[in-house]
This record gives structure tokens, sequence and C-alpha cells, in this order.
């Protein structure tokens, strides 16, 4: 009796104590692991074939040891005067195993491991495992939990805009994240000074951050803090 059967996106064709070579299978030296997907079964004179797989089919065989394939090299080299080489050498990583019995039905009932690829075993641990349900409100990460907690803050339109400069505009620009684009925002909103920038409160930057569009970026870019130190500077320049 023979059968014929498909692993590691190969077919084998395979009689009781053939001992042949497949892709590494997820199994240890003196396993028994049964082969399920069957195409074809044949023994005197009758055959079956599969459609794609035999019914209650299924090809057992111990595990005798994992091997490896032949080496094979991989050399790409680019067709210039000074060229890179590239060199590599490969091994496939194979499971040697012996036909012990091939069962024409029952396979499915019989409790023996299932052949499965080394590559498949995660794969497979995730389709059997029972679907995890949405977490509740009260199971949200802590973090997610405090954000939902954390009062959200009233936008007030600053005091200290101005129609126009108190003299010469600062540079603004010198601020992280302040180019042309948004220095044109900036003083189309009156914001001209740093010392403006440095006396902003939480809800005032909220507003600012509205006209902007840009909504957290004062905060992560630190612009009060470098406009109070800007704005230090340019006192002491001026004593």
């Amino acid at each position: 009796m023979f059968a014929v059967i498909k692993t590691g996106g190969k077919q084998y064709k395979v009689a009781k104590d053939d001992v042949l070579v497949v892709e590494k299978l997820a199994a240890e030296a003196g396993d028994t692991i049964q082969f399920n997907d069957v195409l074809m079964l044949g023994g005197e004179g009758d055959v079956t074939v599969g459609s794609p797989f035999v019914d209650g089919a299924g090809v057992q065989a111990e595990v005798v040891g994992a091997t490896r394939g032949p080496k094979l090299i991989n050399l790409k080299r680019r067709r210039r005067k000074h060229s890179s080489r590239r060199k590599k050498g490969h091994r496939q990583d194979l499971t040697q195993v012996k036909v012990t019995d091939i069962l024409s039905s029952g396979a499915d009932a019989s409790g023996v491991k299932a052949a499965l690829g080394a590559g498949s075993v995660s794969v497979a641990a995730v389709a059997a495992a029972a679907p995890a349900e949405k977490p509740t409100k009260a199971e949200k990460p802590a973090k997610a939990a405090k954000a939902e907690e954390a009062p959200a803050i009233e936008a007030s339109k600053p005091a200290n805009l101005l129609d126009a400069p108190e003299g010469d505009a600062d540079e603004l620009n010198k601020i992280t994240g302040v180019g042309p684009k948004l220095l044109e925002k900036l003083n189309a909103n009156g914001i001209f000074h740093f010392r403006q920038i440095a006396e902003w409160t939480d809800a005032e930057v909220a507003y600012i951050d509205e006209q902007l569009s840009f909504k957290g970026r004062i905060a992560r870019d630190g612009w009060i803090d470098q406009a109070k130190q800007f704005a230090a500077e340019a006192n002491d320049e001026t004593e």
C-alpha cells in the first residue's frame, strides 16, 4: 500500500518503512507524528484520489532526527568597475522521518500529533486559541484610563496679544519647530515677541494650538522654556 502526502509545499510518494527527508517539522527525535494531507491512496489495484485530500486518511511516522540540506551559494555582484560582491551560504533545515503506518480511515480520531512545519506552529496555536474578548473599560491599561480621566483644558485667548510689534519683532523662528509658515501664523495672531510666549498659561497654549493647527507642538517642543531663555538673553543684550 502506498500514499501520496503533502508537507512543506512538496508531495511525496511513501510506503511503510520508507525513510524520507522533509522540510523541518515541529517535532523532536523519537516523536510519533501523523501526516493528514493525503492526496492519494493506492494498493491491491485500487486507487483513491482525494479532492484535494482523502477523508479520514493519514500517514504515521516516527521522527528519526534533524538534518540539513546541501550548502547552497548565493553570489551577487554588480557589473561595474568598482563593484561590490556579496557571497552567502545557506543550508536548509530538514527533518528525517520513517513511515510506520498508512491509515485509509480513522486517522482523524487516532490522537497522534499532526505533522506541522516549524514555521506553522505559532499560526496553528493562534488558530486553535479561543478569540479573546474585548477588554471592558475597567480592564483597559492604566495609561488609557488616566487619559480618559484627565480633564480637558478649556482654551482661553492670551491676554498679551498685540496688533503690531512693540519695536522690532523678535526672531521667533529661533524656537524649535517654528518655520516660515508657523511664524506667519504667529504674527497673524498677534504674537511677535518671546516674552508673549513665555507668559502663556495652559489654557492659552490650548487656544494657540487650535489657531496653529498643530495640537501639542508647543508643549512637545518646549516653546515656553525656549521663549523664556531667548527673552532673558535679549534683556541681557539691551542692558
